[in-house]
């Protein structure tokens, strides 16, 4: 699975359009043992069952299929084949593991229906929830579900999660300025969206600190402002493009109310127009607390890993989608790197991949029942 990891680390394409990365994963299954599968694609998805012997239920694991718009600086010798494009938030990894666990049980099938899902567009405009609403998911729609993604932070040998949320709500932000361009020896005959953006841009960093409680976690960060063109131009328009990350949905309508109102004063102020886009929204991963508690208890006892009870992440996952419908949990599987998720250089132990499939195919035949 090492060179299964290393294949796909080399195609990294972005959501919605890995054609490459859906031909691999269906051209591996085809290799493996036909008696108990089945095989469904939905966009650039694919959706795997492997039939149970004695089924009263099915379980799901689902991975993440898409790349970054990221140039890849690691140095492989198996780097991306695609410039401009990198798997640097793991997610070859984890298709790797997903392929790892798929071998095991079409040879060695549990009781249980298990469904595998690989999902594309997780990095964005997001496919956990399209394909949560298919028909080709709704057939086989799994009664539990479960999930990992790598860590940098911890070591090979080590998970983490936690009962509850485990990773934020998150929502993209795009706001556009436009008003009227202009000589810079004639301001007067002119609306500039420097002074409008720079306004906006501090008025915005208020939010967090006078408008959200304390106690409760939030993110607005501004990461692109886009204005102008030459040093004697005054411009006519300005792009703003950001992120809101919160522990709870409430805060997150509070921020975008905010976000609203200030806008609005801005287009008043400065006589422009304004237009606010929210983008991609990932509602918090919540991870059944139960199910939780009960896999830390036993991956502690039985799994050969070292657990840890982690924080809440401000990071954001698609797979939130999945666990308001379906009971479920992620964690976090430690890979001991530098270098942290969507870092050029982010460079994965590869030995967490036998970890995980050590951890996983004992713990989903306990689950499923052998």
């Amino acid at each position: 699975m090492v060179e299964v990891r290393r294949r796909l680390h080399q195609i990294p394409e972005l959501g919605f359009a890995e054609f490459k990365t859906q031909r691999f994963i269906l051209d591996y299954i085809s290799r493996l043992p036909q008696e108990r599968l089945e095989v469904a694609t939905w966009r650039t998805g694919v959706l795997v069952r492997v039939r149970g012997t004695q089924p009263t239920r099915t379980i799901g694991w689902r991975t993440d299929m898409d790349g970054l718009p990221i140039e890849e600086e690691t140095g492989y010798d198996f780097q991306s084949l695609h410039p401009g494009n990198m798997h640097a938030c793991g997610h070859d990894l984890h298709m790797a593991i997903a392929l790892g666990l798929l071998t095991h049980f079409t040879a060695n099938p549990t009781k249980d229906h298990l469904l595998f899902l690989f999902q594309p567009a997780e990095e964005g405009p997001g496919g956990a929830q399209p394909m949560l609403e298919s028909d080709e998911f709704r057939r086989w729609k799994p009664d539990l579900l479960f999930g990992l993604h790598i860590s940098p932070d911890y070591p090979v040998g080590t998970i983490a999660t936690r009962p509850g949320i485990l990773f934020s709500n998150t929502s993209e932000l795009f706001i556009d300025l436009t008003g009227t361009a202009g000589h810079a020896s004639l301001p007067h005959r002119s609306n500039d969206m420097v002074i409008a953006a720079s306004q906006l841009a501090m008025q915005l960093q208020t939010i967090i600190s006078r408008n959200i409680d304390p106690l409760d976690s939030a993110i607005l960060t501004l990461g692109k402002v886009t204005i102008g063109t030459k040093q004697n131009i005054i411009p006519g328009s300005a792009r703003l493009e950001g992120t809101i990350r919160t522990l709870s949905m409430d805060s997150m309508e509070k921020i975008k109310d905010r976000i609203r109102s200030l806008v609005k004063g801005i287009e008043t102020g400065f006589e422009c127009q304004a237009h606010i886009d929210w983008g991609a929204n990932y509602c918090q991963v919540e991870n059944e607390e139960n199910l939780t508690r009960e896999f830390m208890e036993w991956a502690g006892r039985e799994g050969g890993v070292q657990v840890v009870e982690c924080r809440e992440a401000m990071a954001g996952e698609d797979f939130g989608y999945f666990l308001r419908e379906i009971p479920g949990f992620m964690f976090w599987l430690g890979v001991d790197t530098a270098y942290g998720l969507h870092h050029p250089k982010i460079q994965p132990d590869e030995r967490a991949i036998p970890v995980a499939l050590d951890l996983l195919t004992s713990y989903i035949e306990w689950k499923a029942g052998r």
